[in-house]
């Protein structure tokens, strides 16, 4: 684990990332290179269009804006100018449940989502939008709705800072109830919540994530533009223990056996777990974004969605 320093967040840390929330961006006309750009890209709408008039065509419009109707009944060329519509309300949902209190370098992955939620927050609060989110634990999910104001998104900034930080008093001592909030639950809290025209991003390391999810997913999608951002230790990646030295993870401790095979096959079983859920996300078109606890996190969201990204 981390030393002290980096295993929480403060709202004063959230409220100093404004400054880099720059260089890139979520909406639908990205940076050449950026993950959302090319004829493969995934699928974001970007905010929705409004109809503004009817006016004769001119050289250079799309003739695929073209009113068929209006240009047989008025004997000339029409065509429909629609305006982008001003907001395009930002939900973030923020996981602070147990396995993300981790990491091995920097960080743990706790304070990664916190991070990325302030960067994402942030951005759309300073395109116009709207911003709200979802910050959840195993015990409750603390709604916070959409709005265009500081305040709020210091509110919003307050709840999860307050769970991040009871991550840490807690640790892996916290009760355990049968009852506990799933990534389910706040996906499903989310639908009801974003009708339509919403950007939603699901920070979390998937821990849970299952067939539902897949369904709850697609429901979101259907109506608003959803980007996962899956956060990750390198751990996850490579086990550098040695072998015998002990392990502990969510309450249970093991220790690492001797031998190559088992460091090869943890590895091949996270890159499974990955790879399932790029798949899955991409055959929704949902783009999936992995960010790792070791590196500064606004750098890494500015090599996926800006200019330099791949």
């Amino acid at each position: 684990m981390v030393n002290d320093a980096r295993i929480t967040i403060s709202l004063g840390e959230l409220m100093q990332l404004k400054a880099d929330a720059r260089g890139f961006t979520f909406s639908q006309t990205q940076p050449a290179g950026s993950l959302l750009a090319g004829r493969h890209s995934s699928r974001i709408r970007g905010r929705g269009l409004a109809f503004e008039e009817l006016r004769h065509y001119q050289q250079g419009d799309d003739i695929r804006l073209i009113d068929w109707k209006a240009t047989a009944r008025m004997r000339s060329a029409q065509v429909r100018v629609y305006t982008e519509e001003r907001e395009r309300p930002t939900l973030v949902l923020v996981d602070q449940r147990r396995p993300m209190f981790f990491g091995s370098r920097r960080t743990v992955k706790s304070v990664v989502a916190a991070e990325m939620a302030a960067l994402a927050s942030w951005k759309s609060l300073d395109s116009g939008d709207r911003v709200g989110g979802l910050v959840f634990n195993e015990d409750q999910i603390v709604e916070v709705r959409p709005h265009r104001s500081q305040s709020r998104l210091f509110q919003l900034f307050g709840e999860v800072v307050s769970m991040n930080q009871r991550l840490a008093d807690e640790g892996d001592e916290a009760a355990k109830t049968a009852d506990q909030v799933s990534i389910n639950d706040v996906l499903r809290k989310a639908c009801q919540l974003a009708k339509h025209d919403h950007l939603v991003f699901l920070i979390s390391d998937l821990d849970g994530a299952d067939d539902q999810t897949r369904r709850l997913a697609t429901e979101l999608a259907s109506h608003n533009d959803v980007i996962v951002i899956a956060v990750y230790d390198p751990l996850g990646i490579r086990l550098t223990g040695a072998p015998g030295m002990l392990a502990s993870d969510r309450g249970k401790v093991w220790r690492i056996p001797e031998g190559q095979r088992f460091h090869d096959d943890f590895r091949e079983a996270f890159q499974r777990l990955l790879d399932h859920w790029r798949d899955v996300f991409r055959s929704l078109r949902i783009p999936i974004v992995p960010i790792c606890t070791a590196d500064d996190v606004a750098g890494q969201v500015r090599a996926m969605f800006g200019s330099r990204g791949y």
